[in-house]
């Protein structure tokens, strides 16, 4: 059994989460610039065992594909060709985001803390979809 990775796939930043090896228990790993993404998670599966990867769909309330969408399929074609051994799958992303500023602000987090670590909001959304998944799949 290996590690499952979720990505909150965003223009500029990226939030990543992964569970540990038995696949129990779901935490933020951390947030990178998008355009080192790619190069960050070959490294990152390789080295720690990586079984699967969940990415957010990013979808609209209404149910049509945000403007986010052509870029993380983008994301995922690349992905699938050059890493076939390691699946890459869609999970609904719909009110991560929002979720995450709630979480992080029943946290305790201090606004400055808030307003300076954008990534934050990213990295915890990340963990939000993986619990999500995780317990969709009975994990």
């Amino acid at each position: 059994m290996g590690r499952i990775l979720s990505v909150d796939y965003g223009k500029k930043r990226t939030g990543l989460a992964v569970t540990d090896p038995l696949q129990i228990i779901a935490n933020g790993l951390v947030t990178v610039a998008t355009s080192d993404l790619f190069d960050f998670l070959k490294d990152y599966v390789q080295r720690e065992g990586v079984e699967r990867i969940v990415i957010g769909k990013p979808t609209q309330l209404n149910g049509l594909p945000s403007e986010n969408l052509v870029r993380v399929e983008q994301f995922v074609n690349r992905w699938r060709k050059a890493m076939p051994a390691i699946p890459i799958e869609y999970y609904d992303e719909r009110f991560t985001s929002a979720l995450a500023h709630q979480a992080i602000m029943a946290g305790g987090v201090k606004k400055k803390t808030r307003r300076e670590d954008k990534g934050l909001v990213d990295e915890v959304s990340a963990t939000i979809i993986l619990q999500d998944y995780m317990r969709s799949k009975g994990l």
